[in-house]
């Protein structure tokens, strides 16, 4: 099923990026997808975005929802038409509103799980968490920075900036297929966070990512971006 196109704002979005080992990923990973890789490691994350204004595309603003929401996201490459596609592969999705959880594969991409967010930021200080039905869970406390984690796996900002940028593809599990969706930001800038936290049940689970397969690499700031979702053909599961 083809996603309606979504209109709104990104009013704020943290992207908290791991380095994975490729093997691990490789594992992972349904077929059509594999891991996009920057100096052989493999890169995931969570994506932590409060949306602001979301509607179909056509409907006014007075009528859109809010919502905080995480997405568990790799970065993917994939073979489409005999072209070479990349974009991310999200395996799962949290969300605050009981809207998108129930609109999830018809509105929205892929299941999304109802999820108890905690947010505190305040001067230029960001802490936010979840816990979902499922007892998924995350955490992250961080400030906004300029200094530049010389550990990463990416050379600089405008490099990881650039990746993020061109991976603006998801597609998401559901009903043995994937659901399709391409973010259009009419702005795009990112600035970097140093993290003195995070938590995540997903990356720490040692029964799917061994331990030492997994080191942080990087997080990034993004605000006030106004933006579409524009639904994608659905891809069969092993194609």
């Amino acid at each position: 099923m083809k996603i309606p196109k979504i209109k709104g704002i990104i009013d704020r979005r943290i992207l908290i990026n791991y380095q994975v080992d490729k093997e691990v990923l490789e594992s992972y990973l349904p077929k059509p997808f594999k891991p996009k890789l920057v100096n052989g490691k493999g890169i995931a994350g969570i994506c932590l975005i409060r949306l602001k204004e979301i509607r179909p595309k056509g409907f006014p603003k007075q009528i859109g929802i809010s919502s905080e929401n995480g997405a568990h996201r790799i970065a993917v490459v994939w073979t489409e038409n005999g072209k070479l596609k990349e974009g991310v592969y999200i395996p799962r999705r949290d969300t605050s509103s009981t809207l998108n959880s129930l609109a999830g594969g018809t509105i929205f991409p892929g299941i999304h799980h109802l999820a108890e967010f905690t947010v505190n930021e305040k001067e230029k200080n960001y802490e936010v968490g979840f816990i979902s039905d499922d007892n998924t869970s995350l955490f992250i406390k961080a400030k906004e920075t300029d200094i530049w984690n010389k550990e990463s796996v990416f050379e600089n900002l405008e490099c990881v900036s650039n990746f993020f940028k061109d991976g603006s593809i998801g597609y998401s599990p559901h009903k043995n297929n994937f659901d399709g969706l391409e973010l259009k930001s009419y702005n795009w800038k990112v600035s970097l966070l140093e993290v003195e936290n995070v938590k995540s049940s997903f990356f720490e689970n040692e029964g799917v990512f061994p331990k030492g397969s997994v080191k942080f690499d990087n997080a990034l700031l993004m605000k006030n971006i106004e933006h579409e979702w524009i639904g994608l053909k659905t891809i069969k599961n092993g194609t």
